[in-house]
């Protein structure tokens, strides 16, 4: 038998896998009994494999998490290229001997894990991590019973969309040693802990965002012995802590963060002593660390590590951690830690690492702060996080004796007075971050003898004068923010910095950059001409939110660049030269929106290939959507609302089967809405027309767009019905969990959220951050016809409904109290009769109603919330009742109305109560008359009381 095969990275090539199909960007080899096979003939590539007995496939994307200011730019580039896209082959079926697959941190564009990795029956290893896999994840792989490591999680990075309906196959794993499934959607698999139980072997469990909620309290025979490693971290349990967890004796981490475990831990047997061998414990965001019991439990334990941030600890509880002393970090921040230093803090001298910041430590000095750290014979701290305290004085000389920090937060206090010559001495110094304090003088020139700082911060002070020269110095300097540097940076970020109004010139000196970010800094000057020139090696510029003038015909962008912002300035004038002269086909992100361009859009976009996101709203914009736009076959997000555009929806456009968000609201767009948008954009999950021209009736092809969540075609010349297959939108009626992630693109240099103006509640707003909780479906102000279709009373998610200034005709749907989840409910102007049904009785979040001006009679339902609303709400009907004070003509019906099953029988009456009133009329007449007639002497007693009684009664 042959022995273990590793698969390696070369340089680029396509198609050069025998087993990975489309893939761009790579060639994959590997040494095999000391021959190397990369290029060449692939069919005898995989029959050479299986002769020789394939044991690993090792093809991790490298760099999974990728951090800004600790990578080069050579790595970042290798790592772009070491991403694996497209199709996994079913020839890798063919290695008969594989025990090892490692393909995380690859990027599979959404696409599902394949059914027929389960048939890999020899498989020991499986991590498909953070690779972008979407859809529910297969229960073949439960056939993988030799299986003892399986990792489908995404480690807190990713924003994969995978889920599991069902985790009943993981029973089948019966060797499963190490299992990571975070980021996966379990919030349907509520056995998710009988399921786990039946794996006494496993030593580590990730279950991070699961979206898991249930957890019982008890499990009596919990097999989970060997366990070493348990992360449930943000889930939202909202219960007590479970007492099993502290049955696993074995424990050495847990990670309970952001899970909302309440309440104090009754004094029992079940306790953090009992977890003996416990070494890391994060339980941030939990109420129950409230309790001063709960901190004495953790004094016996050897604990290397704590985090209890956000737990509303107060710093009289601090005095019960002296004895753990042998604690390297500890993680306080967002709690309420007042003026009183914790004693007990200066007890523990093994501290590598402490936060402290976002806490109520006002008005105490620096000084005296500092102090509680020199307790220690050698203090050893290497990162210490004070921010956001408001704490004053100046920062000692004596802070040299912090020699082996690494970082120092100082950010957002009242510190003032000039930065000392000793800061010099932390020759260890990695991050210093001072912004947002009142410091003052000039910077010294020791500073530039931090040789190992890599970031400094010091927006937002007093500081006086340049930048000593010495900073020339610091090679590993990534990024610094301050206003005006002189010296080598790679990272340049001032966000929300007054650098304006003139353009920082200065900045065309740092020919290194790859990331610029100066916006929201009040520059008001024109751009010059040969800025961007000076950073061929540009990767990031973001110069948004300014007031930056001028063209866009001289500005050349470099061949690296992957994202460009240059939205909400006074850029003015044709697109042409920019965007054809240009034709980067590595970027990612351009945004122009909210600025003054016109002309029209000229058919050059094959030259930008790559783009995902791309936003030109809110300028001056017209002519036709070029043909060239539906070359972007990558394309996410396309955002064109608020022009000038006119013409028809060019066919071209059904290639970008990857849009997830189409924007072309307020334009003259016109014709049809095409049938295409629903048979071939079928990832939408906001499609916005508003405002435009389309006539002609909704394609019932829309129904296909199963997961929009945002669906607005208000004020166009629609007409005909409205489609009854609307139910099959399958977010909003609740079929399936909407996803916040589905609203954010994760981007190299970070993340980027999609926004969109609507409409809502009778006026338009901007919705960004909450732009994933809105479910909406806005019909308003078209020619639509018909009745209103009861199959939308199934869309039990959606929150705001508009179909007003139509020619709807019929009744309102008797069950539209199905969907209780409704805010803002719209049918004015219509031409809807009958009365209104009484089941809005159960749409309790109303906070906008609006039926006026239709020909609705009877009775307005009585509730909390229809009762509440501005009689506006009802005019132009015949109805009666509150909160309307004129009957309008509308004759008072004195029965009381109700319905069965939402449904109204015998014009309204209900014989069944009627008669039960009847009976219960004469009963209860006998029950009382009867006794009186056969016993005279009672009828007497009671007719006195009786007339007794009735003096008191008001008349």
């Amino acid at each position: 038998m042959g022995g273990v095969h590793d698969f390696f990275f070369e340089q680029p090539n396509v198609n050069s896998s025998p087993f990975l199909n489309n893939f761009t960007g790579m060639t994959i080899g590997g040494t095999l009994g000391g021959q190397v096979f990369g290029r060449g003939d692939l069919t005898s590539y995989v029959k050479e494999s299986q002769e020789r007995h394939v044991h690993t496939i090792h093809l991790p994307g490298g760099h999974c998490s990728y951090q800004n200011f600790h990578v080069t730019k050579k790595e970042y580039e290798e790592a772009s290229k070491q991403r694996l896209k497209g199709d996994i082959s079913s020839s890798l079926l063919d290695l008969k001997h594989l025990k090892h697959l490692d393909l995380s941190c690859n990027n599979f564009g959404g696409n599902p894990i394949p059914r027929f990795i389960g048939s890999l029956e020899n498989l020991r290893y499986l991590n498909l991590s953070c690779s972008n896999f979407g859809g529910t994840i297969p229960p073949q792989l439960g056939n993988l019973s030799d299986l003892q490591v399986l990792c489908l999680g995404s480690f807190h990075v990713g924003f994969e969309s995978t889920r599991m309906m069902n985790i009943g196959w993981l029973s089948s794993l019966g060797m499963l040693n190490y299992l990571d499934m975070s980021g996966v959607d379990l919030s349907k698999a509520t056995n998710w802990l009988q399921v786990i139980n039946t794996h006494p072997s496993l030593i580590r469990l990730h279950l991070s965002m699961c979206e898991l909620s249930n957890t019982e309290a008890y499990v009596p025979n919990l097999n989970l012995t060997s366990l070493s490693m348990l992360d449930l971290s943000y889930n939202n349990f909202s219960s007590s802590l479970p007492h099993w967890v502290f049955t696993i004796t074995s424990l050495i981490s847990l990670d309970l963060s952001g899970c909302n475990f309440h309440d104090p831990l009754p004094r029992s047997t079940h306790s953090f002593r009992n977890l003996t061998s416990l070494e890391t414990l994060h339980v941030a965001k939990n109420g129950f660390m409230k309790s001063p019991a709960v901190l004495e439990e953790l004094s016996s334990n050897n604990l290397l590590s704590l985090n209890i941030r956000e737990c509303g600890i107060s710093s009289s509880l601090l005095d019960s951690l002296h004895n753990l002393t042998s604690l390297h970090s500890i993680d306080l921040s967002i709690n309420h830690l007042t003026k009183r230093i914790p004693k007990s803090l200066g007890n523990l001298c093994n501290l590598r690492e402490i936060d402290l910041s976002e806490n109520k430590l006002g008005n105490i000095s620096l000084t005296d702060l500092l102090e509680s750290f020199f307790d220690c014979k050698s203090p050893g701290l290497e990162s210490l996080s004070l921010s956001w305290n408001h704490i004053v004085g100046i920062i000692p000389h004596s802070i040299e004796r912090l020699s082996f920090l690494r970082k120092l937060d100082l950010q957002s206090n009242r510190i003032s007075g000039p930065i000392p010559y000793s800061i010099a001495r932390l020759s260890s110094l990695e991050e210093l971050y001072l912004s947002n304090n009142d410091l003052n003088n000039s910077l010294p020139e020791s500073i530039g003898q931090l040789s190992s700082l890599r970031m400094l911060d010091l927006s937002d002070n007093r500081i006086e004068g340049s930048l000593p020269k010495s900073l020339g110095q610091l090679s590993k300097l990534a990024a610094c923010c301050k206003m005006d540097p002189s010296f080598p940076a790679r990272i340049l970020d001032f966000d929300i910095l007054a650098l304006g109004p003139r353009f920082p010139l200065w900045v065309q000196s740092q020919k290194d950059l790859i990331h610029l970010d100066i916006s929201n800094t009040r520059i008001s000057s024109p751009m010059p001409e040969l800025f961007m020139r000076s950073f061929p090696n540009l990767y990031y510029l973001d110069i948004s939110n300014n007031q930056i003038q001028g063209t866009l015909s001289f500005l050349v962008v470099p061949a690296t660049i992957e994202q460009v912002d240059l939205s909400s300035n006074e850029f003015e004038g044709p697109l042409h030269h920019f965007l054809c002269s240009n034709g980067m086909k590595g970027t990612k992100v351009l945004n122009l929106g909210n600025n003054h361009l016109s002309g029209d859009i000229p058919e050059c976009w094959e030259k930008w290939s790559s783009l995902i996101l791309l936003n030109l709203e809110n300028n001056n914009l017209y002519g036709k959507i070029p043909i060239t736009l539906g070359s972007i076959p990558s394309l996410k997000l396309l955002n064109m609302r608020g022009n000038k555009i006119s013409g028809r929806l060019p066919s071209s456009l059904m290639n970008l089967t990857a849009l997830k968000i189409l924007q072309l609201g307020r334009n003259d767009l016109a014709g049809s809405i095409p049938t295409w948008i629903g048979t071939k954009l079928t990832l939408l999950i906001l499609l916005n027309l508003r405002g435009n021209n389309f006539d002609r009736i909704i394609p019932q092809e829309l129904c296909y767009l199963m997961n929009v969540q945002i669906l607005d075609l208000a004020h166009n010349k629609l007409s005909g019905n409205i489609p009854r297959c609307f139910n099959n939108f399958s977010i909003l009626s609740g079929k399936n969990t909407n996803s916040i992630f589905q609203f954010v693109f994760e981007l190299e240099y970070g993340l980027s959220i999609a926004e969109d103006s609507l409409v809502m509640k009778g006026r338009e707003d901007a919705y960004i951050n909450n732009l994933p909780l809105v479910m909406l479906l806005d019909l308003s102000s078209n020619n639509l016809v018909g009745h209103i279709p009861h199959e939308l009373t199934s869309l039990v998610q959606l929150k705001f409904l508009n179909l007003s200034r139509n020619q709807l005709t019929g009744s309102i749907p008797e069950k539209i109290g199905d969907m209780e989840a409704l805010e803002s409910f719209d049918l004015s102007t219509n031409k809807l009769f009958g009365e209104l049904p009484v089941s809005l009785r159960r749409l309790h979040f109303l906070s906008s109603f609006n039926v006026s001006y239709n020909n609705l009679t009877g009775r307005i339902p009585t509730s909390t919330q229809l009762q509440s609303f501005n009689e506006s709400s009802f005019f132009g009907n015949k109805l009666c009742g509150a909160p309307l004070t004129e009957t309008n003509g509308c004759v008072r019906v004195e029965v009381t109305t109700t319905t069965k099953g939402d449904k109204k029988e015998d014009n309204g009456r209900d014989w069944g109560l009627i008669i039960s009133i009847v009976l219960g009329f004469f009963t209860g007449f006998w029950i009382i008359v009867g006794p009186l007639t056969a016993n005279t002497s009672w009828g007497i007693a009671y007719f006195r009381m009786l007339t007794k009684w009735t003096k008191f009664v008001p008349r």
